[in-house]
């Protein structure tokens, strides 16, 4: 069985459906998630979720929840980087 790779390269939502396609998972079949709250998050209608439901996400598709916030962190590193004073403020405040 070939290797997932640690970290999606993909949108969140398209990342998890193409996992739960090769897993043969339904949205039902998933999580005790809500079948309504993860097809809003495949079609993007939510936004990426918390941490726990990361975990949970993650723990059925049989991914490192890593493989999620990677995604996560370069959606909001995109967003920084067209707000440059923004990015002052931040270093300002949290950089050491």
């Amino acid at each position: 069985m070939a290797r997932k790779r640690r970290f999606s390269e993909d949108a969140f939502g398209p990342t998890v459906e193409r996992l739960m396609n090769d897993a043969g998972l339904t949205y039902r079949s998933l999580t005790k998630l809500s079948a309504g709250y993860l097809n809003h998050l495949v079609h993007g209608n939510r936004p990426v979720p918390s941490d726990d439901v990361i975990e949970t996400l993650a723990r059925a598709l049989g991914v490192e929840a890593e493989h999620f916030r990677e995604y996560r962190l370069r959606v909001i590193t995109d967003r920084l980087e067209r707000m440059p004073d923004l990015i002052d403020k931040l270093y300002r405040r949290y950089g050491t």
